[in-house]
């Protein structure tokens, strides 16, 4: 997404609860765009300034692996559900089109879930005024056009 142009909205940490067998809560690196959400791995910690001094730094690329980043598209998502505020969390679920609902938590002053709601009605939108403006164009060039050879009706043809 961010490579077609669309610009970071909001960018910070959100826990996302894993598939797996524990759903442990594992902390991602989320931008959030008006095409979706992306979903990266943390940021690792720089080492330390020792170390930097002993020896170059390794050759590595600047950006995470593109197989790690997870792109959450609008097109694919159906809601977002506040499901509860616990303790400092707001809990909320994203549910996806094909019905995959993922499970996220943030601090409730981070107003993830309700960033992630505003930027989907508006990206819904947006798809909708497009569609109808498509529509409308579709209409008018059909009425634009000249009508071809007229079919004669049954009863002259006789």
């Amino acid at each position: 997404m961010l490579e077609s142009g669309c610009k970071a909205v909001k960018e910070g940490v959100l826990e996302k609860r894993s598939d797996g067998l524990l759903q442990l809560w594992k902390k991602k690196r989320c931008i959030l765009t008006e095409e979706g959400l992306l979903l990266a791995p943390p940021k690792q910690p720089p080492p330390p300034q020792q170390q930097q001094q002993q020896q170059p730094p390794p050759a590595a690329p600047s950006t995470e692996p593109a197989a790690k980043i997870k792109e959450l598209h609008f097109s694919n998502m159906k809601t977002v559900d506040c499901v509860e505020r616990k303790g400092k969390y707001v809990y909320f679920t994203v549910v996806m089109a094909e019905g995959k609902e993922i499970d996220f938590r943030c601090a409730q002053e981070q107003g993830w879930n309700a960033a992630i709601t505003l930027q989907m009605v508006q990206y819904k939108n947006r798809q909708a005024i497009l569609a109808v403006r498509s529509t409308r164009q579709k209409q008018q060039h059909l009425a634009q056009q000249p009508h071809g050879p007229r079919l004669r009706s049954a009863s002259n043809s006789a």
